[in-house]
């Protein structure tokens, strides 16, 4: 395990050194003074489109916003904040820029979908997002010490805060001495000693109740995060509202959802034959679970609501991981996968019985149909949760299931607006709500004088079609009835770091082609030769 640690360190020492000279190359770095100029900014707070204005950044701290004009008129360059000496300017005239994307659920890779760090990071970047909530990962030394590059902008990445799955340990943090976390006390010293490592939370899939409501208790007492994915296993004694009301702090997906809103069953409708190992016979009759639940605006359900917006509760709803359930042909095919999916990854989403979340065994019609009531009846919840004042924020879990970093995070934008967000209280699901979700919204989430600066910018308006901050961009016909593609993020701006958003994608390519061309390797739908 040592030997293993130090090749890990090893790597990850040099692969940061080999991007720290790409930084230098490219010029990524933090200037005395950034003015962006002329930009429509779309905040993260909900207010409405303004400019154009410019924007004035010291180093890594938004020291100026001023509007300078209005649309349509020729700018007063007399009025304009004055470039100083060693200063560096963006000309953003007609662009557009909101606060950078948080991902609250972003996992750093995997082994088995053979995504490196780098290769995730750019497509995050490339699409946005400046700030990933990693819930669990390949090891808590592992995700601090690329927080720790990312902090130092050593790396081209995301500012990354570290949720260790409960009771997860490594060759460094290993509290319980491999015991595994049987009593109250256990989950407490676990707890404890997560902190200690310095993580900034916990992701949970379920556990005994009496060792859920420990370990809450005690990370609700240091001040850390928490997150849970309510796994079948034990959602049956212990579902959302138990984890709400013991301190957990938001909930992913939707499990332990439709069974707090339970009124006439205690579990779910399993058929006799099931069996939680075949993840077809797990997703299939997940798609069936809201159906069971209290109908949307009656009593029990608008019960459930109450509580939780009255414990501050957030919901992390990753419409995007599911989508396949309800469309597989239209996730499997969207048009990103054959210049940016890894040969490994594509192989990693296709039928098995063996990977996580490739449970196409045979899936059909009737599975799709289920999940698209599905996909109402939890759109409904998120909806009205939203309406009603509670925090809803944006999370992708990429990875798996055919969705792929920074592309499914901006699926994930649009199935917010479907579920009837309007695009303003999408961004703001993006930005200020993860933000506030973090416990960072006095430094992230919004552009205000004195935050960190943070920025998505774009040429096209993103409150008009979504589908201009895909890296692929968005078809459009002029009016000489030629088809072009529009849009993709321009810059990404993160710690007052400028990065080129299609450079980043063009660096994916490269090392996509490259991954191909060692085995002569080419993109084919499961089951064709």
């Amino acid at each position: 395990m040592r030997k293993i640690t130090y090749i890990l360190t090893f790597l990850l020492f040099n692969i940061g050194f080999s991007q720290q000279a790409e930084i230098e190359k490219m010029n990524y770095k933090q200037h005395d003074q950034l003015i962006i100029r002329g930009v429509t900014l779309i905040n993260g707070d909900g207010s409405p489109p303004r400019g154009p204005i410019d924007i004035v950044v010291r180093k890594n701290i938004i020291s100026n916003i001023q509007v300078v004009g209005y649309p349509g008129v020729k700018i007063d360059e007399k009025s304009r904040p004055k470039l100083e000496k060693g200063g560096v300017e963006i000309n953003a005239n007609g662009m557009y820029l909101m606060p950078g994307f948080i991902d609250m659920h972003g996992h750093i890779g995997g082994d088995a979908q053979g995504a490196d760090y780098e290769y995730v990071f750019k497509l995050w970047m490339a699409h946005g997002v400046t700030t990933v909530r990693e819930p669990s990962g390949k090891g808590i030394d592992w995700t601090l010490n690329l927080k720790k590059l990312s902090a130092e902008n050593k790396i081209i990445a995301p500012r990354i805060f570290a949720y260790t799955g409960f009771g997860q340990t490594g060759e460094n943090f290993n509290p319980l001495n491999d015991a595994p976390i049987s009593t109250a006390e256990m989950a407490r010293t676990w707890v404890r000693a997560n902190a200690k490592k310095g993580a900034d939370g916990i992701k949970f899939f379920g556990a005994e109740p009496e060792i859920m409501a420990a370990a809450l208790d005690e990370n609700r007492k240091l001040g850390l995060g928490s997150a849970c994915h309510h796994a079948q296993l034990s959602v049956a004694r212990w579902n959302v509202l138990h984890s709400a009301r013991a301190g957990l702090t938001s909930m992913e997906h939707w499990y332990g959802l439709p069974e707090a809103l339970f009124d006439d069953r205690t579990v779910q409708n399993y058929p006799l034959d099931y069996n939680y190992q075949n993840e077809q016979h797990r997703f299939e009759e997940a798609g069936k679970l809201w159906k069971q639940a209290a109908k949307p605006y009656s009593d029990h359900w608008n019960s459930v609501m109450d509580e939780l917006l009255s414990l501050d509760f957030t919901l992390d709803p990753t419409f995007n991981i599911y989508e396949a359930s309800r469309d597989l042909q239209r996730t499997r095919r969207a048009e990103w996968h054959e210049d940016y999916t890894l040969p490994s990854l594509w192989k990693f989403f296709e039928p098995s019985k063996i990977s996580h979340g490739s449970y196409w065994h045979y899936w059909g019609t009737e599975q799709e149909i289920e999940w698209k009531e599905n996909f109402r009846l939890w759109m409904t919840f998120i909806n009205e949760y939203k309406n009603r004042g509670g925090r809803v924020t944006t999370g992708s879990d990429s990875g798996f299931i055919y969705q792929l970093y920074g592309f499914a995070y901006i699926r994930e934008l649009e199935l917010l607006r479907e579920a009837g967000f309007h695009p303003l209280e999408v961004i703001r699901s993006a930005t200020l709500n993860g933000a506030e979700a973090l416990k960072m919204d006095d430094k992230i989430g919004s552009v205000q004088i004195g935050k960190l600066a943070d920025f998505v910018i774009l040429e096209e308006n993103p409150l008009e079609n979504l589908k201009t901050l895909y890296g692929t961009g968005a078809i459009k016909l002029t009016e000489d009835n030629e088809v072009v593609r529009v849009g993709g993020v321009k810059y990404t701006v993160k710690d007052g770091i400028v990065y080129d958003a299609k450079k980043l994608l063009e660096d994916v390519k490269k090392m996509v082609d490259l991954e191909k061309s060692k085995t002569n390797w080419k993109l084919k739908q499961p089951g064709v030769n």
